[in-house]
């Protein structure tokens, strides 16, 4: 359709020997041509990280529900996707019935429910792996629910996957 539209003009230039014609003729080849170079691909800034996401490379992410201090590590830091991971949390008093899932914060990547191992009497650990996003930006949230005195607590702790901080 293209090649026949630009033979199209090129026999009416000739034809009329138009100045016009040929400026525009130019002009349309000229974008053409413009369009089919690649991108340059220009180095993205550094997007601002949520201050409000946990940070583990700084030490445990902390929260407190219900007169419960709660504390929440994940190893490796960076916590890297597609990678194993070991999750632990710290209970400031005892707690019955704890368990944690992995969901994303803002986008739907499945439950990841986190199998939980007491350790002692106020520490669990667990193993996690989530997938990765086609995002560069991917925010999980770790759900941790547990009874205290018979009436269940929630909390969420938000990470950054991949982090770099």
């Amino acid at each position: 359709m293209l090649k026949l539209l630009v033979k199209r003009l090129i026999n009416v230039q000739v034809t009329h020997k138009s100045t016009v014609l040929s400026f525009s003729i130019s002009f349309l080849l000229g974008l053409f041509l413009l369009g089919c170079e690649p991108k340059a691909h220009e180095p993205q800034a550094s997007r601002a990280v949520d201050p409000s996401l946990c940070n583990f490379k700084s030490g445990p992410c902390a929260k407190t529900v219900a007169d419960v201090d709660l504390e929440l590590t994940i190893s490796p830091w960076q916590t890297p996707s597609e990678q194993p991971l070991q999750l632990s949390i710290t209970t400031s008093q005892a707690v019955g019935n704890i368990k944690v899932n992995v969901q994303g914060r803002d986008m739907f990547m499945g439950v990841i429910p986190v199998k939980l191992n007491q350790i002692d009497e106020n520490k669990y650990q667990g193993n996690l792996i989530y997938g990765s996003c086609s995002s560069d930006y991917m925010v999980w949230s770790a759900i941790v629910s547990y009874e205290v005195d018979g009436v269940e607590q929630f909390t969420s702790f938000d990470f950054l996957a991949d982090s770099e901080r």
